[in-house]
């Protein structure tokens, strides 16, 4: 897989694939925009505490969906996996535009959660595993950052959708929820053309299957007019047949065998996750608080902040192929750091507009947006495939929890108090964080750029003799 020149066949697989992230980022943003609609009385009237716990609804469900669909990529195949998570996610969207009541919404919100939770891990365990080594660094991170394309739509969307000259209020936001699984709809279809991972196939006993599927792949890529004779397989490696891995070898190779890069993974994806959960989801209610800006407006703030999310990974994303993982992953979280630093010492300052604001926390998140991407690339290429599942699952898990749900009330909090000193520190807290995190990068960090998947992480079932 590795030798294989880029083609359309790699293309497809980008766009099958990474429309999760398109939906997730439609998914939040939409969620969002419409909570303060969802407390009227002419559509469901919830309380601003009940908005709230919709919101913990859909990120149990994350975790929940992570964890359990985690473990079953690993054992039932990537394939199988991604077409139950977007199947789930098509039902349970639709169903959330038809909620009657709270019970019935923090339910078909929760089941929601649950598919793009479980989306992460079998999405990201195909995507490393069919991507040629020398692109997946940019690959990974592109394909991440499409959450913000879904996040500029939503933006967008719900402008459109909240104008109750064009939609009554009780309509608009149930219209939003209809956008995603008309997508996921559409995408279903192209998730059909996709193979099952090759190296899953080998792992699990399929030896047979996984050179059809190759054999298919190359011919697939050697009828595109233009493409040269594919060269011959360089290395080759012996598998030979075990049982799944249990709870107890996954804790043993994570904690034993790996315990830096479980470090390493742990302060990326909990730091990213802090930042992001803290300062992106108040960016509405300090718009509003502190700039005076209504909050059917906050969307046309959104955009340019979401295009930049996008911009900062496909623009850089090259870079940690070729200068490297663990300089341009420091370098990511570094630059992010000291301009949060100083984008929260303007803001306390009351020196900044609106539009002042936006333009600094989006140059912010250029880079911010790489290094998060990134994180998720570093946990999903630096352990062995026959666990990578889980691990993604485990690694989102420890991030949604420890960052995604400590940040909002800690940020939401500060912002509250009206202060913008307050704030500030709050943004602190999270560039120290950063800076934390570069400094577990440069000790620990894993140099895979260019790498084979199993040059990175011997595989569980590779033979004892060494590779040739």
């Amino acid at each position: 897989m590795d030798r294989l020149p880029w083609s359309r066949w790699h293309w497809l697989v980008v766009v099958a694939l990474g429309v999760t992230w398109i939906i997730d980022g439609l998914e939040i943003t939409m969620v969002a925009s419409f909570g303060a609609v969802l407390e009227e009385k002419d559509t469901l009237h919830f309380t601003a505490l009940q908005v709230t716990m919709l919101n913990s609804a859909y990120l149990a469900g994350a975790v929940m969906g992570a964890l359990v669909f985690g473990y079953l990529t690993d054992r039932l195949g990537r394939k199988k996996l991604f077409t139950v998570t977007l199947g789930l996610y098509l039902a349970s969207a639709f169903l959330t535009a038809l909620s009657w009541n709270l019970s019935s919404f923090a339910a078909f919100r929760f089941l929601t959660g649950a598919a793009i939770g479980g989306e992460y891990s079998a999405i990201n365990s195909a995507i490393d595993e069919l991507i040629p080594g020398r692109v997946r660094g940019w690959a990974d991170l592109a394909i991440n950052g499409t959450f913000w394309v879904g996040a500029a739509v939503g933006s967008l969307a719900s402008l459109l959708l909240l104008d109750r000259s064009i939609f009554p209020v009780d309509i608009g936001w149930r219209l939003g929820f209809g956008i995603g699984a008309a997508l996921g709809l559409v995408i279903i279809f192209l998730r059909d053309a996709i193979p099952e991972s090759p190296r899953w196939l080998l792992t699990h006993g399929h030896p047979e299957e996984a050179e059809r599927v190759v054999a298919e792949i190359e011919k697939t890529i050697e009828r595109i007019p233009g493409m040269a004779k594919l060269p011959p397989p360089g290395r080759s490696i012996t598998i030979r047949t075990r049982g799944p891995v249990g709870f107890g070898e996954l804790a043993a190779v994570m904690v034993k065998t790996y315990p830096s890069r479980t470090v390493l993974g742990l302060a990326m994806i909990i730091s990213q996750a802090f930042l992001y959960n803290g300062v992106f989801f108040t960016f509405p209610l300090v718009l509003n608080r502190f700039f005076d800006v209504a909050a059917d407006r906050t969307g046309l703030y959104l955009i340019p902040f979401a295009l930049s999310n996008f911009l900062g990974p496909v623009a850089l994303g090259r870079f940690f192929d070729t200068i490297g993982r663990r300089v341009m992953i420091a370098a990511s979280y570094s630059t992010s750091a000291v301009l949060l630093a100083l984008a929260g010492y303007l803001f306390a300052a009351d020196t900044l507009t609106a539009t002042t604001q936006t333009i600094l926390w989006a140059l912010v998140f250029f880079f911010a947006s790489s290094a998060a991407s990134a994180a998720y690339l570093t946990v999903s290429e630096i352990f062995p495939v026959e666990l990578r599942g889980m691990v993604i699952a485990l690694f989102f898990a420890a991030g949604t929890l420890l960052g995604g749900t400590v940040a909002p009330s800690f940020f939401g909090y500060l912002v509250g108090t009206g202060s913008r000193q307050y704030t500030f520190y709050g943004y602190l807290s999270a560039s120290g964080l950063l800076l934390a995190t570069v400094a577990v990068v440069c000790f620990f960090g894993v140099d895979a750029e260019g790498a084979s998947l199993e040059d990175v992480a011997r595989p569980l079932s590779a033979a004892d003799e060494d590779a040739s």
